[in-house]
């Protein structure tokens, strides 16, 4: 298993087995992100946008504008309705009856 010592500047050099699985290069970025607490996980960021196509299932139809339009302002009023607590209020009445 590859290790790294952090400098007392903060600094960490990537082990070149490392670099090389994840083909990084001078001047490439690099995600780090908590997988769970105390353990972290490193992604490189040097990929295109172009390589996430096919990550998105396609649709068995188009949607309209009006049905774009639709969806999104059910999605923007049961957030606020969640916001202000009215969402979970009328949930339970619905529950109860």
């Amino acid at each position: 298993m590859p290790s790294a010592t952090v400098t007392s500047k903060g600094q960490v050099t990537i082990p070149a087995e490392v670099r090389k699985a994840l083909n990084l290069q001078p001047g490439d970025k690099i995600d780090i992100f908590e997988v769970e607490k105390g353990k972290f996980a490193l992604t490189a960021r040097n990929k295109s946008i172009r390589d996430l196509k096919g990550c998105v299932p396609k649709l068995d139809y188009v949607p309209t504008v009006e049905q774009i339009n639709e969806a999104i302002g059910a999605a923007a009023a049961e957030s606020y309705l969640r916001s202000v607590g009215q969402l979970s209020a009328e949930r339970s009445k619905d529950e109860a009856a």
